[in-house]
């Protein structure tokens, strides 16, 4: 159990678990962007772990890059994306993999889609770590899940409250 700004956590899916999922992941990437190229966008802040993990399980040639987006605050979204730092990349014609953390809403993904498919890719598929599928409102094809999570805030490996709990290595959920 870990108390962060004086809530509980308790484990959810252990180091050890999200590594064997990471691995899994990186060879069902690699089986359907073989010789593709992909180029991996990370959401930030929070996919910069999942990211980091996956890519080290990544054996094909490909590339990363990052955009930032906010729309928590404390432990609930606020509704409202605001991105921060745009694709610098020129993604026409290139095999987009779009990485985040978790997605609940699907607000986030709503907001910035449209900037990618602005630019004319190949491919546009979306991975994320853990999905919350009860509190989905935005319709999406989302290509690859990592774990189905229920509809409780949950910290580490990336994900935070309030800024905090980012490096802890293991999915923790708030405790009832």
């Amino acid at each position: 159990m870990r108390t962060i700004k004086g809530k509980q956590f308790v484990p959810l899916i252990t180091k050890e678990v999200l590594d064997k999922k990471i691995k899994e992941l990186a060879l069902q990437l690699e089986k359907d962007f073989d010789g593709k190229d992909p180029l991996f966008v990370g959401v930030l802040n929070g996919s910069f772990m999942f990211l980091s993990e996956l890519f080290k399980n990544i054996k094909m040639a490909c590339e990363v890059s990052f955009v930032k987006v906010k729309s928590y605050q404390e432990m609930s979204s606020t509704g409202q994306v605001k991105e921060l730092i745009g694709l610098s990349e020129n993604i026409e014609n290139r095999h987009v993999v779009i990485v985040e953390d978790i997605i609940d809403t699907g607000n986030t993904m709503k907001e910035i889609l449209p900037a990618f498919h602005k630019q004319n890719p190949a491919s546009i598929s979306i991975l994320t770590l853990l999905h919350k599928k009860a509190a989905t409102v935005v319709p999406l094809k989302i290509d690859y899940v990592g774990f189905e999570v229920e509809n409780k805030f949950v910290i580490g490996f990336g994900l935070d409250f309030d800024g905090l709990g980012r490096n802890i290595d293991e999915i923790m959920i708030l405790a009832e």
